[in-house]
């Protein structure tokens, strides 16, 4: 089933959504057509309980290049960059914040902006053409769309700072030796590809994979000793669910979990 909002399509498959950037024409920059589309969307897949797993790629031969410059020179007054900024970390906020997995399968070039999106992936699956570039040094702006948050977490400070100071091209081989990416796909495959691994996601212990993004979000932050308290606490949520129940009576049988009655 698919419907469309502005220059962003979606598409449902079961328990996945797929939201496909859809400005190929301007490699889906983020335009505020396109923000409109998250917008609409993403509270609508963040709530809906028959959605278990996010798919986001782009139209055309990129991910996404980043900001929309052209709509950036219309009023860069301190007001109204705070206001674009906050209508755009809203649907963001909700997105790195959810239990549900989400994918980023990188098509093309992730560059700016892109390059943060694309790292709002739980898993990010890249196209074996893909390339990616900080971008925002180029053009004399700080990082956002969290990529100061997500980048050091995925490669390290110092690869970090060297990738946002240089500003440079970074091929898809590279990305994946550096951790910046899960896994690269043959460019032809990587949506069916994104698909069937959203699917067998879909089919999984939503509770257990909650857990883990909970558990993971925190390990950057919590003491030990609190972090040790939440690790308890998720335990004892997992232990009680009917998805644990499941999954030790189809391990006992020696069958596959059908989780989630699914």
């Amino acid at each position: 089933m698919a419907d469309q909002h502005n220059a962003v399509s979606l598409e449902r498959d079961g328990g996945v959504a797929l939201l496909r950037l859809n400005e190929p024409q301007t490699m889906n920059a983020l335009s505020w057509t396109i923000k409109a589309g998250f917008e609409t969307y993403i509270p609508q897949l963040l709530t809906d309980p028959d959605v278990r797993v996010i798919v986001i790629t782009g139209a055309g031969r990129a991910f996404c290049a980043g900001g929309d410059i052209r709509s950036m020179q219309s009023d860069r007054s301190t007001t109204a960059v705070r206001a674009r900024m906050a209508k755009t970390h809203a649907w963001l906020s909700a997105l790195m914040s959810t239990d549900k997995p989400v994918i980023t399968a990188v098509n093309g070039a992730a560059a700016g902006a892109g390059l943060s999106l694309a790292l709002v992936g739980d898993v990010v699956l890249a196209a074996e053409d893909a390339r990616f570039r900080a971008g925002f040094a180029g053009i004399g702006a700080s990082p956002d769309l969290g990529l100061m948050r997500t980048l050091p977490r995925a490669v390290g400070v110092p690869r970090a700072m060297e990738l946002l100071m240089s500003n440079r091209d970074v091929p898809a081989s590279e990305a994946l030796a550096m951790g910046l990416v899960s896994r690269l796909i043959p460019a032809d495959k990587l949506v069916e590809e994104a698909m069937a691994f959203a699917r067998k996601l879909a089919a999984g212990p939503g509770m257990c994979f909650a857990m883990m993004k909970q558990l993971g979000r925190r390990s950057f932050d919590a003491s030990l000793d609190a972090f040790l308290e939440a690790e308890s606490a998720a335990q004892c949520l997992a232990f009680g669910s009917a998805d644990f129940a499941e999954g030790v009576a189809a391990f006992l049988e020696k069958r596959k979990p059908n989780f989630g009655g699914r």
